[in-house]
C-alpha cells in the first residue's frame, strides 16, 4: 500500500497532504505533510456541524427551532436557495450543509453562532490550525486574504473524536455520524470502490483545491482517511487521484484481509 501510494504522490502534478489511520489503535498507516496549512473549502462545515450541535446541547435548545433566512442570503447551487426558503429548522440546515455541501445553509449557521464562537469552539476541541474567516462564496473577503483554513493533522484529530463519540452526547454523536454517512457527493473517496462501503465523510472543493476526509467502516476494521489536494488545475483529475489513493487503501486494509480470513 505505502509503495503504491508513494508512486501516486510522486507522479501527481498537484500538492497532496494525506493520512490513513487505524481507528482502534489510533496509529497512522500513512501520514504525509500533516502540519501544512491549506484552504479548507467545505471541510470547514464538519466542525461547524459539531459546534452548532454542541451549542444546542449546552443551551438545551431544539434542533427543530426555526431560523429566518433573508433572500439576500441565498447563494447559487443551494438546495435552500432552490426552494426559496425564508425559514428552516436548524436540523434541515445542518443536513443540507453536509450532504449536499449547501453554502446557504452554512452561511445561515455561521451567522447563528458567529465566527468568534466557532473559532473558540474549534480551539476548545483541539483544532490548532482550523480557522473560519469568511462565509461561503465570499469572494471579496477571500480576495482580501481572509480564508478558512485547516491541516491534515486537525482533520485527523476531528474525525478521530467523531469516531470516539467523545465530543457530544450519545444522541448527538450518533446524529453527527448519521449525517456524514448520508453524504451525496461521491466523486473522490468512493469513486472507484465497487463495494457498498459504509463511509461517513465530507468533501471540499474550490477551483484550485479538492479534499475528501472521513471514516470507513468495515468488518476488517475501521479506518480514517483524508486526502487533501491543492494547486489543482483540473478538478476532475484531482478527484481521480483521491479515488485511486482511496481504492489502494481499501484493497489493502479491507479486501486483502477478507481474502486472508
Amino acid at each position: 500500500m505505502r509503495q503504491t501510494i508513494t508512486q501516486l504522490l510522486q507522479k501527481a502534478p498537484y500538492h497532496v497532504r494525506m493520512y490513513v489511520k487505524d481507528c482502534k489503535t489510533e496509529q497512522f498507516f500513512i501520514r504525509e505533510k500533516l502540519e501544512e496549512t491549506f484552504s479548507s473549502a467545505s471541510l470547514i462545515k464538519v466542525p461547524i456541524l459539531l459546534a452548532v450541535l454542541n451549542y444546542l446541547e449546552s443551551t438545551n435548545q431544539s434542533l427543530e427551532q426555526e431560523v429566518n433566512i433573508a433572500p439576500e442570503e441565498w447563494v447559487d447551487f443551494s438546495i435552500i436557495s432552490e426552494q426559496r426558503l425564508e425559514q428552516s429548522t436548524i436540523y434541515e440546515l445542518l443536513v443540507w450543509m453536509i450532504i449536499t455541501s449547501d453554502n446557504t445553509a452554512a452561511n445561515v449557521l455561521i451567522d447563528f453562532l458567529g465566527m468568534d464562537a466557532l473559532n473558540q469552539y474549534f480551539r476548545q476541541i483541539g483544532l490548532v490550525q482550523t480557522t473560519i474567516q469568511r462565509k461561503m462564496m465570499d469572494v471579496e473577503r477571500l480576495a482580501q486574504g481572509f480564508d478558512n483554513t485547516t491541516t491534515a493533522s486537525d482533520m485527523a484529530q476531528l474525525f478521530t473524536r467523531i469516531y470516539r463519540r467523545d465530543l457530544l452526547s450519545p444522541t448527538f454523536s450518533e446524529l453527527t455520524i448519521d449525517i456524514l454517512r448520508r453524504q451525496r457527493i461521491h466523486e473522490s473517496l468512493t469513486r472507484y470502490l465497487v463495494d457498498d462501503v459504509k463511509i461517513a465523510h465530507k468533501t471540499g472543493g474550490l477551483e484550485t483545491v479538492d479534499h475528501d476526509a472521513g471514516i470507513v467502516y468495515s468488518s476488517s476494521g475501521d479506518y480514517l482517511i483524508g486526502v487533501f489536494v491543492t494547486e489543482v488545475t483540473n478538478n476532475d483529475l484531482a478527484r481521480q487521484l483521491i479515488g485511486r489513493i482511496s481504492k489502494t487503501v481499501y484493497e489493502s486494509l479491507v479486501k486483502r484481509k477478507e481474502l486472508i480470513e
